[in-house]
This record gives C-alpha cells, structure tokens and sequence, in this order.
C-alpha cells in the first residue's frame, strides 16, 4: 500500500476515538500488552517522561523535548491527536516518523491488527514505542492520549510522571467529579516512580498523595516551589500554567545533564525544535487570526481570558464543536460583544451548526451558520477590519481545517 492507502486503511478498519467517541474507548490494557509482547516489549528500551492531564499536557510534552534536545539528547515525542498529519504523533527531535516506517510497520503487523480487533490508538501507541526503539532514543516523551490508568501508553514504566491539570473533560468515561478525574490520572503514577503535579487543587490533591503513597513515590506541587521568569516561546499567558511543572520535571529527571542555558533556549525555541502547532497560534494579521485548540471549559476559559488582553476594535469568533461536549456549561464563557461564525468540523462527531447557534443564542450570543469550517473562516474574513481580531477555536478539528 502507499501512505495514502495505508492511512485510510488505520483509519477505515480500526475504531479511533476522534472520530467514534465513547465507542472506541477500550477500557483495559490487554490489546496493547499483548501487542507490546508481539513487537519485543519495545517500550522497555527506551527511558521516558510520562505525561497526563486534562489541560496542558501537550504544550508541557512539547517543552520537555524542546530543553532536552538542547541539552544534546536524542528525543522521541510521542502525542495525540495530530492536526494534518498522522505523522505529528511521532517524531523525534522535531522529525515527523518517515512516511515508509509508517507504511512498513503497518504492512508487517496487519494480520495481528485484524486478528486481534486493535484499536486506532493501542497500533498508533505501538507504533511509536517501535520507532523509538529502533532508532535508540536517549528519552521519550509520552503523552497520554485519554485519561491515565487504563490509556494505552501506561504499559510505560517512566523517569518521572507529570500531571499538568484535571478539569471536567470526558466525564462519560473518566468520572463526573475532580476527584474521579485525578484517580484516574493518577493511574500513571508508578512504584517508586517520582510524580510531579503542575497545579495544585483542593480537591484533587488528597487523591494524588494518595496513590502517590501507595507506590512509594515522592510527590511534588510544582506551585510549591519558585523558578526563574523564563521566555516560552509559546504565545498565551495561560503557559504559564504549565512552566512550574515542566521545570520541576526538569529537576526531578535524573540522569540527564541539563542546563540554564538549555533550558532557556529549549523554552524559547518550542515551536521551532518540536514543530508544535495550534497552540495560541497566529495565522493572520490586519486583522489578527489566532487559533487555539483548547475544547473544555476549563481550556477554553484560558483561552478567553487571553482574547480579553488584546487590542483590537471588533471581535470575530468561529467556532465549532463535537458532539460530546457540554455546550450549555461553555458558552456562558464566550463575549457577548463579539460576532460569531457557528460551524460544523468535518467530522463523524462534529456538532451541526444549528445546534451549536441554538445553544449560544440561549445565552444571547448571536451569529451566522455555515456548513463548513472553511466558509466561516471566509465569511469572517471578509467581515473584518484590519484592526479587528478574529479567534477560531473549540475542536481540534476546527482548528485542523485552518491551517
């Protein structure tokens, strides 16, 4: 098959939870076990950097990789979902995984996928562990794709675990409470493995210490401790969030030399080390476009706090979801003085545009409907002036469709 033919095969054949939602969420850990069994248990090659949360754990992987590359090392980085490529997933020092690995992997393993009904992610999981392996990373980053205790990565034994933040995301399948959420976060967290919490919460952090002590491992509040004010080369204020747990992560590893001067370079050149992207991410000016790919309440209040600081004369928001999410509990966080684009991602779970605008006009947030990511893009565009400011956001996928 080419890369074209083998990617619509993962996606056609195998359930992904992007695209199916509740249904493609496997809730143990026997498929990717047994497929770790099948490659040579590939995961225990390597030394990694575990990664979990609701907000933030993306952006903080990306930042643990860009200091480590500065430091000299070989860096594999592993996070989900990607926004045009598949090959975002898995890179090392910033390299996206060769389009032939990808097509070769797939055609060596394909008869275990089908036998054994994988999941999208338990062979995306798989795949990366393979390819770090192969190429003998000094380290990996691993981001947790949902959840914690039983997500597909958490056959990982790491350097250090890292939990960025818990908000009330997926509470279909991770629990209604802050409390359930972190248990079940903190299923990441291993024997006499040190665990680092980037925010500290009332509610959450009983169950932290908890099964922190139930594995003997030492337990550290970021927020506890006072770092320098550095650069980061990701724009938003609300990555401040984030830095305390990435730097006290930094200081927890060890076996690995790491510098100021690392890390400050390694802050400052995120973007270009790693190749992030969608982060409060500009795409325009006169008027200025961000995008950011926050999709929770929590996330998005962030975001919208961030709108507030800018100048601008008018404000344009496209916007659109998927069906999974609690609209009413997020779109009392949107302005009411801005003009909205109300649309629909290309996508099995995305939101019809209608509904989406009978949701927002409930709380007297007004717009037009388009059948397309892209003609509300235009239509918003075309509106602004060139001192106005136009966000688009809400879903990954709306974000995709942008850049």
């Amino acid at each position: 098959m080419t890369y074209k033919e083998t990617l619509d095969w993962m996606f056609a054949q195998l359930p992904m939870y992007q695209n199916k939602g509740k249904s493609a969420f496997n809730s143990k850990l026997d498929g990717i076990t047994s497929f770790a069994q099948h490659l040579g248990d590939p995961h225990t090659k390597f030394k990694s950097i575990h990664v979990a949360g609701t907000n933030g754990k993306g952006s903080s992987s990306h930042l643990l990789a860009s200091v480590l590359q500065e430091a000299g090392y070989t860096v594999g980085l592993y996070t989900s979902p990607h926004l045009k490529d598949f090959r975002e997933r898995i890179r090392i020092n910033g390299k996206k995984i060769e389009k032939n690995w990808v097509v070769d992997f797939i055609a060596e393993n394909k008869s275990f996928f089908t036998v054994n009904k994988l999941s999208f992610f338990e062979m995306t999981v798989g795949m990366a562990f393979s390819y770090f392996a192969d190429e003998e990373v000094d380290i990996a980053i691993i981001e947790v794709g949902l959840g914690g205790r039983l997500d597909s990565t958490n056959i990982i034994t790491p350097e250090v675990s890292l939990i960025t933040n818990i908000g009330l995301d997926h509470t279909d399948m991770l629990g209604d409470t802050l409390a359930k959420i972190a248990g079940e976060k903190a299923g990441i967290i291993k024997n006499e493995v040190p665990v680092v919490i980037s925010e500290f919460n009332e509610e959450t952090a009983p169950v932290f210490k908890s099964v922190a002590k139930e594995n003997n491992s030492k337990i550290i509040f970021a927020e506890e401790s006072e770092y320098p004010d550095y650069e980061i080369g990701l724009l938003g204020s609300y990555q401040k969030k984030n830095i305390k747990g990435v730097l006290a992560t930094l200081h927890t590893l060890s076996g690995f030399k790491v510098v100021e001067s690392n890390v400050i370079i390694g802050l400052r050149q995120v973007v270009e080390n790693t190749q992030l992207m969608g982060r409060w991410q500009q795409i325009g000016s006169n008027p200025t476009i961000i995008c950011d790919t926050a999709h929770n309440k929590e996330g998005i209040s962030l975001v919208l706090e961030q709108v507030k600081k800018q100048k601008f004369e008018e404000l344009h928001i496209v916007i659109g979801f998927v069906k999974d999410k609690e609209i009413s509990n997020i779109s009392s966080l949107f302005p009411k003085n801005a003009t909205y684009y109300f649309c629909k991602p290309k996508n099995f779970r995305g939101l019809g545009e209608k509904d989406l605008e009978s949701a927002f006009s409930k709380e007297g947030l007004m717009g037009n409907v388009y059948d397309s990511v892209n003609k509300a893009f235009m239509a918003a565009k075309k509106c602004a002036k060139k001192n106005d400011f136009i966000y688009i956001g809400g879903s990954n996928f709306v974000v995709a469709e942008v850049l």
